[in-house]
């Protein structure tokens, strides 16, 4: 995954290749059976092929984006809607007080993830769980997630939270331990619509409030104090 994350020629997401395959391939299915009968049935056959196949490739786009990183700004992770900040102890990862902020993605949104601020991934880890609706604020805690933490020099570590929901059942993530990243860089795929969770320090200055639209690589999120600050 060392080029990941970088402008890429093809427009659509790592990870959901397949899927546009299978839909490709039930296009041309499609198509060949109307050129073979010209009936009713198969012409409802291919324009819902026709649909799905267009639904599919709009769902998977990624378009590439001019990240402006800054020292300590923290980016958007995706694509989406701020529907909760707030502040709590994360005993699993960070075992400290931070603020949360929590993104829902709906369908319509972009729904690769990326980098929120340039460092070293610490760890990566998968949690199974249940498939809640994704706006609910249990889902968090509760709904199978996978869990990056990253470490930027001069301003700690953070966490960010892929969260699967009620429709999106697989979260996908690209790095892992050791890896470094930068801001913006592209690490991962919500499958349909879900949720992103960002555990930020305490200290972090809140740039966005609930109901804020969220561009990931692009919308400043908070601005990081140093540790000695």
């Amino acid at each position: 995954m060392i080029t990941y994350g970088k402008d890429r020629a093809w427009p659509f997401a790592e990870g959901g290749g397949g899927t546009i395959a299978f839909f490709t391939i039930l296009l041309a299915t499609a198509v060949f059976l109307w050129f073979q009968f010209t009936n009713w049935a198969a012409g409802l056959f291919l324009l819902l092929a026709a649909f799905l196949w267009l639904l599919i490739l709009y769902f998977f786009r990624d378009p590439n984006r001019q990240i402006n990183a800054q020292p300590g700004l923290v980016l958007g992770p995706g694509d989406g809607e701020v529907v909760e900040i707030t502040t709590m102890t994360e005993d699993r990862f960070l075992q400290a007080e931070v603020i949360r902020m929590s993104m829902f993605l709906d369908i319509t949104d972009v729904h690769v993830q990326r980098v929120p601020l340039a460092g070293k991934v610490m760890l990566v880890e998968h949690q199974p769980g249940k498939f809640l609706q994704a706006f609910r604020p249990e889902a968090s805690e509760l709904n199978e997630f996978i869990g990056m933490v990253t470490e930027s020099e001069g301003y700690g570590r953070i966490l960010t939270k892929q969260i699967a929901g009620i429709v999106a059942r697989r979260c996908l993530n690209y790095l892992k331990s050791g890896d470094v990243v930068q801001s913006g860089q592209r690490f991962g795929l919500i499958r349909f619509s879900s949720r992103v969770d960002l555990f930020l320090p305490p200290t972090a200055q809140m740039l966005v409030k609930v109901g804020d639209k969220v561009i990931g690589g692009i919308t400043p999120i908070a601005q990081l104090k140093k540790n000695h600050e």
